[in-house]
């Protein structure tokens, strides 16, 4: 006989894992018991030597699904403790003493056990719209602090009825220690008022909760809009269908083209309205269920959808290529989808309950107030649990076959992201990044200490903070909080700040450093420079694309694809970072490593009228371009300026020649925002991002039209007047004697596209042509610096990767030029890798 003592940690509480440990122990006769604690699950198991072997593998081998299980240490010990009884195997009280270094599962999709018992007429929990087990249910949105127990969650205000407490006492059912267990006689209900009602409704009972979500499908399908509480927030739901409903949603939330995403019942109605492949497919009914965006069917749905499937009105999503869509995830959400199908209603918008740039309501008092006294709803469908972690929904696509975060929040976060080992090599430069002290004088690189924690305060926009945790045999982790939203007003910085607060509080972290972006309007960079003056800190301070290109690094060195001090061809395109020459970057290539880089080459600069007022309005955006490449006089840039007045441009004109509130900007983003407006495409962004959007949408559009079905596939040259060249750019080499970037020039492509528009060639084609010729010059410019510097590994980071055709020509050109392509797996590519990415290079410069 033999006594081992057992360390398991990861995502090991909150998912079945001491009932797990519970039977695969009984089944194998060992003795001994298995607790939570604040670092882990703790077990002392005692049998036969073969016994223990097996019970050991048993732990990572057949964990339950939502578990995650990172490090397993097992010792020998001379004999067992005095918690042992022999013969017997139990479970034991929670241990709260220990470290908080165990992780915390996120929110998991109801199960299709749970679904099963949820329709059963038979079933006790028939109808109960809060129904979960341990394999299902929130988590993460619903914990006060560690470790797991019903006490330290907001179920503790729900004491159980002798039904539920028999389940979770009871180690061989299914809801053993399922902390959210309740059913109508002992947990949370629905509750229900609408717009001029004095009286709240009470779902107390299976008949009045019934009513509630009958009443909800009533209001829906009758035009009306709810706001309906989830796991991490409100949402506010309409009939998808329904032209009327859907526009005064987009009225109310002041959100007039920018895409919805929609719930709809079963895989089978997202088939009816999207291509749906294998990939997508396990996102969609997996334990997860984000919003995936699929490539909508412009042909008939396969004759084995059922004809009474999901419909939408064009107000959803205009004519773009791909739809955000989810299915149900809470066990309400399978209630009210079948309630509307009952009415005919097949499918509903859901979008953030919310009003407009501020942060997705999650206080039913404060949802009443904002959402329905404040007129964007007309109900709200509440209940009486609290959520504690505000979190909106996640955003996936699958680009290649390959899974593409666009907004990594619920079910995803906060699962750490691995850390890649540490160098102490310098690298070839620091270019970018500069350390300070409370003092803010540079740290001096002998400076050593033992890693610290390190929270890293993210960007700006789609901003995301991160807490790095370092482990005892070497390794690290980082803990990158959910998507928190643009931080440009108090009530976005306070959710951040709470963010912030609930991390470092949770999981037991006092970070002893501090990295933020270099820009200096950042609430976030701010906030970081006051907090490392107050406390003394050590303060890294990072450029923005070099926290793109570490994102894509770190990620790929953890995964052991590359060395942790390697150097890669990074191409950052996206549309702002504070540049370190004063201007406005965003169309970058650079030689980086996770310690520094070099701006190795940059679309050529031009000047962005009214600055933030050139994002808004793109004729600004290319008038200034034009302007720069001296292409304002050729007769295709009139359609521009003829939608200017003489003002307009009388004034757009002067600050441009003069620099008045006209930064300098070499960003791809813009280029192609001004490119869609050249078109006629889109000339102004009601939402981030818009023109260069529409800009994809019409060359996909064309390219389906006109047989191009893959993004191989080349579009017709357009011809050009005296250029000399098929419309692509080029990168011109600096003066020999001069270490400057090569500048990429778009001259030819634009005066290429100008003779397009004069011709009358369809617009779509040449967003297709635009598309072409940027990737082919991007790619050709990165593999002649891959050649010269004798390097093989292109990082791909920004937001302009968001556009599935930009991404995938760029990477088809750099493979074709021999060149291994390296993307985000864990993080997105847009700015919601920023924290990870400054987080990886905070670490490998302190620890230098």
């Amino acid at each position: 006989m033999k006594t081992l003592g057992i360390h398991i940690t990861g995502i090991v509480q909150g998912v079945g894992f001491r009932p797990f440990v519970y039977r695969e122990a009984v089944v194998r006769g060992l003795s001994g018991w298995v607790l939570n604690a604040g670092d882990g699950v703790h077990i002392e198991a005692q049998g036969a030597e073969d016994a223990l072997r097996s019970f050991v593998h048993a732990m990572r081998s057949a964990a339950p699904a939502a578990a995650r299980v990172e490090q397993i240490a097992v010792e020998e010990r001379e004999g067992p403790s005095a918690a042992l009884v022999a013969g017997a195997f139990r479970i034991i009280a929670s241990d709260a003493a220990t470290e908080h270094t165990t992780l915390v599962s996120p929110d998991i999709a109801t199960c299709p056990d749970c679904l099963r018992e949820l329709f059963d007429p038979a079933d006790r929990r028939y109808h109960y719209p809060f129904i979960n087990c341990t394999n299902c249910g929130p988590r993460y949105t619903i914990i006060r602090q560690l470790p797991y127990d019903r006490a330290q969650t907001s179920m503790a205000d729900f004491p159980l009825c002798p039904a539920c407490a028999a389940e979770y006492a009871d180690p061989l059912d299914r809801r053993f220690h399922a902390q959210p267990n309740a059913c109508f006689a002992c947990g949370p209900h629905l509750t229900w008022r609408s717009h001029g009602d004095a009286e709240t409704l009470i779902g107390i009972d299976l008949a009045a909760s019934d009513d509630i979500i009958e009443r909800c499908a009533e209001r829906i399908a009758q035009g009306g809009i709810v706001a309906i509480k989830g796991l991490g927030g409100f949402h506010l739901a309409c009939n998808a269908a329904d032209e009327r409903a859907v526009a005064e949603l987009r009225r109310r939330k002041r959100r007039s083209n920018k895409p919805l995403a929609i719930m709809v019942r079963d895989l089978a109605a997202a088939e009816a309205l999207c291509h749906v492949d294998g990939t997508e497919r396990e996102l969609l009914i997996g334990t997860i269920r984000p919003i995936v965006l699929l490539r909508r069917r412009t042909e008939a749905a396969p004759s084995s959808a059922p004809c009474n499937t999901a419909t939408l009105c064009p107000q959803v999503a205009g004519d773009l290529p791909e739809l955000g869509v989810m299915l149900p995830y809470t066990p309400l959400q399978h209630l009210l989808l079948a309630a509307c199908a009952d009415r005919g209603v097949r499918s509903l918008v859901m979008t953030s309950g919310n009003v407009s740039e501020e942060p997705i309501e999650t206080d039913d008092a404060l949802a009443w107030h904002h959402l329905v006294e404040g007129g964007l709803a007309d109900a709200l469908l509440g209940n009486d649990r609290a959520i504690l972690s505000r979190f909106d929904d996640s955003v996936v696509r699958v680009v290649d076959g390959s899974i593409q975060m666009v907004r990594r929040a619920r079910g995803y976060a906060p699962r750490p992201i691995e850390l890649p080992p540490v160098t102490t090599a310098h690298g070839a430069d620091d270019a970018g990044t500069t350390i300070r002290n409370a003092a803010g004088t540079p740290h001096a690189p002998h400076d050593r200490a033992p890693l610290p924690a390190i929270l890293s305060c993210g960007p700006e926009q789609k901003a995301t903070l991160a807490l790095t945790r370092e482990h005892a045999d070497g390794t690290a982790e980082c803990l990158v909080s959910q998507h928190i939203g643009d931080l440009e007003n108090a009530e976005t910085f306070d959710a951040w700040q709470a963010c912030r607060a609930r991390m470092q509080g949770l999981f037991d972290i006092a970070p002893a450093a501090l990295a933020c972006d270099r820009h200096p309007g950042y609430l976030s960079g701010q906030w970081a420079r006051a907090e490392a003056e107050t406390h003394g800190l050590p303060l890294i301070e990072v450029q923005h694309h070099h926290a793109h290109i570490a994102s894509v690094i770190a990620e790929a060195a953890a995964r052991g694809e590359v060395a942790p001090d390697a150097h890669v061809i990074g191409i950052a395109l996206d549309g702002t970072g504070a540049g370190d020459d004063g201007t406005v970057w965003g169309g970058e290539i650079l030689v980086a490593n996770l310690t520094g880089f070099t701006r190795v080459a940059h679309l050529r600069t031009w000047r962005l009228p009214g600055g933030g007022a050139a994002v808004r309005d793109a004729r600004r955006c290319a008038y200034g371009l034009l302007d720069a490449y001296g292409l304002l006089d050729h007769p295709g840039a009139q359609p521009l300026l003829v939608t200017m007045t003489e003002q307009e441009r009388s004034v757009t004109s002067t600050m441009v020649e003069r620099g008045i509130n006209s930064p300098l900007t070499s960003s791809m983003g813009r280029l192609l925002d001004a490119v869609a407006t050249l078109l006629g495409i889109c000339t102004r962004a009601t939402y981030e991002g818009e023109p260069a959007i529409e800009l994809e949408a019409a060359a996909s559009r064309w390219a389906a039209r006109n047989g191009f079905t893959s993004a191989t596939q080349v579009a017709p040259q357009v011809s050009t007047r005296g250029v000399g060249t098929l419309g692509d750019g080029a990168a011109e080499d600096p003066a020999p004697d001069t270490s400057a970037p090569q500048i990429i020039d778009f001259s030819n492509l634009l005066a290429a596209l100008l003779d397009g528009i004069e011709r009358g060639d369809d617009p779509g084609m040449l967003a297709r042509t635009a598309h072409d010729a940027v990737a082919r010059t991007i790619a050709r410019a990165a593999a002649t610096i891959a050649q010269r510097e004798g390097l093989s590994h292109v990082a791909l980071s920004g937001g302009c990767f968001m556009n599935r055709l930009l991404l995938t020509l760029i990477k088809r050109n750099l493979e074709a030029n021999g060149l291994t392509v390296l993307a985000p797996r864990e993080t997105p590519v847009n700015d919601g890798c920023i924290a990870y990415g400054q987080a990886a290079i905070a670490r490998a410069l302190l620890a230098r």
